[in-house]
């Protein structure tokens, strides 16, 4: 798969990428796919305590890997997957005010998930998102 095109951006991104073999991003054509995020600090990979707090970092991470792939952000995100530790109304809330505050223009598919286990012992939420970039190139 050496024709793709993979992104790691810098702090977590990099550290992951070293230590566990895989990259935050991948752009297939006009189309980017976004590993699972979760609520860490970019820079020390500190996790946020609170589910909101998480939950808001998360997406701000699920961002930062779409622009460091070349893309615009949330507005080309048509499909999210989160997974949540645990399940509850609170992290549905918080689900849908951010899908308020970062897609005020669309409503993309979503797939929300209660597992018992996330990567790391302080995860509460991991989100991963497909993008469409129409105005990327479609060679990768």
């Amino acid at each position: 798969m050496s024709h793709l095109k993979y992104y790691a951006y810098p702090g977590v991104g990099v550290r992951n990428q070293t230590n566990f073999k895989y990259s935050q991003a991948v752009r297939v054509g006009q189309r980017i796919e976004v590993a699972g995020q979760g609520g860490w600090n970019p820079e020390t990979g500190e996790f946020f305590k609170e589910i909101n707090a998480q939950i808001d970092q998360a997406f701000r991470n699920v961002d930062l890997a779409l622009r460091d792939a070349g893309g615009k952000g949330w507005a080309q995100v048509y499909r999210i997957n989160s997974y949540h530790v645990p399940i509850n109304d609170e992290a549905v809330a918080a689900m849908v005010r951010n899908f308020k505050a970062w897609l005020p223009d669309h409503e993309p598919l979503w797939t929300c998930v209660g597992v018992t286990r996330l990567a790391e012992d302080d995860m509460r939420v991991e989100i991963e998102v497909v993008a469409h970039d129409p105005d990327a190139s479609d060679k990768s």
